[in-house]
């Protein structure tokens, strides 16, 4: 039987703000890691593109083992591996959140380097050499030409990214890291009502990626070389006509579209 008052005592309640707690420590950790793994992937990306091996090869590596080996083996070799590496040492002794953002950003890096060089490589190849008959070298071309032009390719994913971030951290209750699912499963043992708990847990997953949809949804939209045309348009239509699809435009209205 669904034990709705201890579900309705935690949502409305939650003594010790022990989910608020849980909550924040998803947010931050899915934040720093996604950041991490951005700044990573923009390295590892043009690692990957260079025509070095020196620098291709070892980036081909790292992206084939962190895309090709699951997350929760990932966490779980530094939170139990590091430490056997050096049994004396405690700088191979860390705590269980940084465990966990380590891990993460590491695993976010290749995908973000594969999503970053599919954004790269959209942008036309005579780009960069208008850049350099312009005496622009490497890397200042890359970060003022091709980058923000790549930016429109790369966010869309980088957002999905993000999303799938914040439901991700739910595998760090495996090691007792005290996220909102190892808040739920905790909190509700002694009572028997883990699933009442997960369920509220869930509204807080899906209350953090509803707000990170509406955020992402604007970035796409100020990225949008189109989004002046486009409001143009809109506001040049009648309610008729962006509703129904037909309809009389009002006067003074008349948009060219171009």
């Amino acid at each position: 039987m669904f034990r709705w008052d201890i579900f309705f005592h935690f949502l409305y309640q939650d003594p010790n703000w022990f989910f608020l707690r849980a909550a924040w420590t998803t947010l931050w950790i899915s934040v720093a890691a996604q950041s991490l793994g951005v700044v990573l992937g923009t390295f590892l990306a043009l690692m990957r593109m260079s025509r070095f091996p020196l620098l291709s090869w070892p980036a081909r590596a790292y992206i084939w083992f962190f895309r090709g080996s699951p997350l929760l083996v990932q966490v779980l070799l530094i939170y139990n591996g590091l430490p056997r590496v050096a049994p004396d040492n405690p700088f191979f002794l860390f705590p269980d959140w940084a465990c966990v953002l380590i891990a993460f950003s590491l695993n976010e890096g290749a995908y973000m380097a594969e999503i970053t060089r599919a954004g790269i490589t959209s942008v036309d190849a005579g780009q960069m050499e208008a850049a350099k008959s312009l005496g622009m070298p490497y890397a200042l071309a890359m970060r003022r030409i091709i980058l923000p032009q790549a930016a429109r390719v790369i966010i869309p994913p980088l957002g999905n990214e993000f999303n799938n971030m914040l439901k991700t951290t739910s595998i760090a209750s495996v090691i007792g890291l005290f996220e909102l699912t190892h808040a739920a499963s905790e909190l509700g043992a002694p009572s028997f009502s883990v699933f009442e708990l997960l369920i509220l847990a869930t509204l807080y997953y899906l209350f953090m990626t509803t707000l990170w949809g509406y955020a992402q949804n604007w970035i796409e939209k100020r990225l949008d070389p189109n989004r002046t045309n486009k409001a143009q348009i809109r506001e040049g239509k009648s309610w008729t006509q962006r509703i129904l699809g037909f309809g009389s435009q009002p006067a003074g209205q008349l948009v060219s579209g171009r």
